[in-house]
C-alpha cells in the first residue's frame, strides 16, 4: 500500500535517534498507524496509533509498528503509561 506521507519511513525516523534511543509522542485511537511529524518543543517524533490506550494495547501496537518500519528490535524503556515515551533500538 503506497502512502503520500513523507514522514512514514525509517530514514525520517532515524534522523532523531541518539544513542539508539528516541522520544515518541503517541496519539492512540487514531484512524491508522503512521508517523505524522516531529514535536520540536518535546523533541519527540509524533506517531498516531490505531489501538486504544487500555491494558498496554497502544504500546504493543507502537512496538509492532516500529519493528516493521525499522526492521529491528525495539522496546519502550520509559513512558509506559503516558503519551511521551522513550524507545530504544536494539
Amino acid at each position: 500500500m503506497a502512502t503520500n506521507n513523507p514522514f512514514n519511513n525509517a530514514a525520517y525516523l532515524l534522523k532523531f535517534v541518539k544513542n539508539n534511543t528516541f522520544n515518541v509522542l503517541v496519539k492512540p485511537n487514531s484512524s491508522k498507524n503512521e508517523i505524522v511529524g516531529y514535536d520540536e518543543s518535546r523533541c519527540a517524533v509524533k506517531i498516531n496509533i490505531k489501538a486504544e490506550p487500555e491494558k498496554g494495547k497502544a504500546n504493543l501496537e507502537l512496538v509492532k509498528f516500529l519493528r516493521k518500519l525499522l526492521k529491528k528490535e525495539v522496546r519502550i524503556v520509559s513512558g509506559l503509561t503516558g503519551h511521551l515515551k522513550v524507545v530504544r533500538i536494539f
